[in-house]
């Protein structure tokens, strides 16, 4: 599907052709002796058409350095002309020039394209020496929650959230504390500003909210820098929120999960300060604590929730009904202590115990295994483009393809990610790069995700920090951008590096001779993954 910005290109560039193609005004001259109308058949044969090769290849190449990568993987994807366009070695020797102004460009046999998506591609997994780093000090308290927003850095310790923009931050600007809550904080989510109340301008489409949950047994609304709403209803303390808001119309909610077992969803967009006719329903079914949401891919009304008993709910939280435990739709269990959970499309992930299952929730039938590690299993990540699930264990986390393993009741890990010292209780995992973090050393470590070959390792603390009782406690990525916590006996500290502008690479090195992919298929550079460029 064409973006908007892709369309705008064709709009233009047609336009600039029809102004090309206009012939030169003649001087009036005395009109000529009458002659007989033409017909249709002769008019339609002098008639001038136009069409996209009536402009050269390089006219094209330069209105296309103005298009985002996944508009020039939507342009390749147009016609063999414009596919040429897209892959011509100006295009790419422009953009690689204005993106590292400052770099050679290594010389390639397979063209400019290519380089420049290498070097995004070793940027992306960390393969630098020389990031850009920032420092920040703070209490010597665990950290709950990370979160790395755009430019910003939200991070919750205790009942104290606090929030530092780094440009801000950068020119003297103060780091910003909330302390609404007055018991520890369970969960952050990011919601898009434009779903809530607080305003409707354009202008502010992109930004976001933070959405906090308690102890306390309230949720919180937060826009610059303040608390905007507070939703109260548990009758205990609030311990999870959704992974985004559910429906797909203008009506979105956002739901909650309590240690008193309902399910709650709320209208972000009431107004009110105390957030009042926030709540718009409660759903009874769970026995124990709520622990984990995820909304459904394929049908957007659909949450699905888990409680500490391993007991799975579905529920349509389009139902209108009085009872509000008909809003269950599907109910299953998985065996073990929950450890996490989320949605793709139709099919849920369940990691429990020291398994992970896929479940079709059209059918709540259990259809794979995906990866089993005893004694358990402390984190986990999807890459379901890539077929991929990531376990953290202890000392090591692990690679599954679930491609492989499909037709199998005992699943074997394509690879193993080790070198920690305890439990891999931090994993992150996208097209690129996983990362690991433990609690028992001072390091996270990146690996490549198609080979499982280890990139780079960061030190998460400073001597300054005294003593480490333990290692890594939050980690959030974001491209190429990475902010790390962890605290020792004296402080506490946050640690940003942004490897966007990165130029002295990292000396490969290779442990069992080339580097290729241990996954099936054929692997290829992605124009777009979503991030900045």
């Amino acid at each position: 599907m064409e973006t908007t910005s892709l369309r705008f290109f064709f709009f233009f560039i047609f336009g600039q052709t029809s102004l090309i193609r206009q012939k030169p005004k003649k001087k009036k001259m005395a009109s000529p002796p009458a002659t007989p109308p033409q017909s249709a058949t002769t008019a339609a044969a002098t008639t001038t058409t136009t069409n996209i090769t009536d402009l050269d290849e390089d006219s094209w190449a330069h209105c296309a350095t103005y298009l985002s990568l996944e508009d020039l993987s939507n342009l390749a994807m147009t016609s063999k002309f414009l596919k040429k366009v897209a892959y011509s070695d100006s295009l790419w020797l422009h953009r690689f020039r204005e993106r590292w102004p400052l770099e050679m460009l290594p010389s390639s046999s397979s063209g400019v394209r290519k380089v420049y998506l290498d070097w995004r591609t070793a940027l992306h997994q960390l393969k630098f020496t020389d990031p850009f780093v920032l420092d920040l000090y703070t209490e010597s308290r665990h950290f709950d929650h990370l979160l790395l927003d755009k430019n910003d850095i939200i991070f919750s310790q205790g009942s104290t959230i606090k929030m530092i923009n780094i440009d801000s931050f950068l020119s003297g600007g103060p780091v910003c504390a909330m302390s609404d809550h007055n018991a520890r904080i369970t969960c952050m989510r990011l919601v898009p500003l434009n779903e809530t109340s607080l305003v409707r301008s354009e202008m502010l489409r992109e930004e976001n909210v933070l959405v906090t949950s308690s102890s306390d047994h309230s949720i919180r609304l937060w826009w610059k820098g303040a608390c905007q709403r507070c939703f109260r209803g548990h009758n205990g303390g609030v311990s999870t929120l959704s992974d985004k808001l559910l429906g797909d119309g203008g009506a979105k909610v956002l739901a909650s999960g309590g240690e008193d077992g309902t399910v709650r969803l709320w209208s972000l967009s009431s107004s009110g300060k105390r957030g009042q006719q926030a709540l718009k329903a409660t759903l009874y079914g769970h026995q124990k604590p709520v622990t984990f949401m995820s909304v459904a891919g394929h049908k957007p009304s659909l949450l699905v929730t888990m409680s500490k008993d391993s007991k799975v709910r579905v529920w349509d939280t389009t139902t209108s009904s009085t009872i509000r435990s008909s809003c269950c739709v599907g109910m299953t269990s998985v065996p073990g202590a929950p450890v996490d959970m989320k949605c793709h499309e139709a099919l849920l992930y369940v990691a429990a115990g020291s398994s992970v299952v896929v479940v079709d929730l059209r059918t709540m039938q259990k259809v794979n295994t995906a990866a089993i590690y005893q004694p358990k299993l402390y984190s986990f990540a999807i890459m379901p483009s890539k077929s991929l699930v990531s376990t953290g264990g202890f000392g090591k986390a692990m690679l599954w393809d679930i491609r492989r393993n499909q037709e199998t009741s005992k699943p074997e890990p394509v690879t193993e990610l080790d070198g920690h010292m305890g439990p891999v209780t931090l994993l992150h995992m996208d097209p690129y790069k996983i990362v690991t973090g433990s609690t028992g050393d001072n390091f996270v470590n990146a690996w490549e995700t198609d080979t499982g070959t280890k990139t780079n390792s960061l030190l998460c603390n400073r001597p300054e920090l005294g003593s480490t009782s333990i290692g890594c406690s939050a980690m959030a990525i974001n491209a190429c951008r990475i902010v790390t916590a962890c605290y020792g006996e004296n402080q506490g500290l946050v640690c940003f590096r942004d490897f966007s502008s990165a130029t002295r690479p990292i000396l490969e090195y290779d442990d069992e001779g080339d580097d290729v992919s241990k996954f099936w298929g054929t692997q290829s550079y992605s124009d777009s993954d979503g991030s900045d460029e």
